[in-house]
């Protein structure tokens, strides 16, 4: 799955369009009263204001190279987060590391080295090395009627979990993280994961498709 365009929402849309710009130095795509766009790789990252929203988690893939550059480089402009006092996870089963922050809206970003799609970077680490958004947090009541709804719109294979807290659905390049979230939250901070509307444009199969995820449902556009 390859992920086109993510749109979120925030009730501090200056203080986003700061952090992300100025901080994190992703390229202004377009602004308006009410909205702005940035490249996240070949991915476009939107928000839009609403008064009121709760808190996302997102995965930005990197090089398979350069997580401990990436780890230096976020170190100048973010407070990180840990876990068990470390930094740089090691997640063993998916051959891959990762370093999380806040954004301006408690949103948990995650920077994810995935050794097995093997892309490495002889460039300095800055922006230009990010290559796509790869994770979108979709926290639910059932995990199994999310995943049959998904099916319903394209085939997805289950990349990992199952039914019961935790399902990671698509493959390494997209991911819908689907979780129970009266059963787990979010690694590594334990913070509580809401249904957080979001609309995502992405390709699967060859295919150009759009859902909507609202009041803790998916539907299709």
């Amino acid at each position: 799955m390859k992920i086109n365009e993510l749109v979120i929402f925030t009730s501090q849309l200056e203080e986003q369009l700061h952090f992300y710009t100025q901080r994190l130095r992703l390229p202004l795509l377009e602004q308006t009263s009410n909205s702005f766009k940035v490249a996240v790789g070949s991915s476009i990252l939107v928000f839009k204001h609403y008064s009121h929203t709760f808190p996302y988690h997102i995965a930005i893939n990197i090089p398979s190279n350069q997580d401990m550059e990436a780890l230096v480089w976020l170190q100048d402009r973010v407070e990180l987060l840990s876990d068990n006092g470390t930094q740089l996870v090691d997640f063993k089963n998916w051959n891959a590391k990762s370093i999380y922050f806040y954004d301006a809206d408690h949103n948990i970003i995650e920077f994810i080295s995935r050794k097995n799609l093997g892309i490495q970077n002889k460039d300095p680490i800055n922006y230009h090395a990010l290559l796509e958004i790869s994770e979108v947090g979709v926290p639910v009541n059932d995990i199994q009627s999310t995943y049959e709804d998904l099916q319903e719109l394209s085939k997805f294979p289950i990349y990992d979990g199952d039914f019961k807290r935790f399902c990671a659905v698509g493959d390494e390049t997209g991911l819908f993280i689907i979780i129970d979230k009266n059963k787990k939250k979010w690694f590594p901070t334990n913070d509580v994961a809401y249904s957080s509307n979001f609309e995502l444009k992405f390709e699967n199969q060859g295919q150009e498709l759009e859902l909507e995820f609202y009041d803790g449902r998916l539907s299709f556009v």
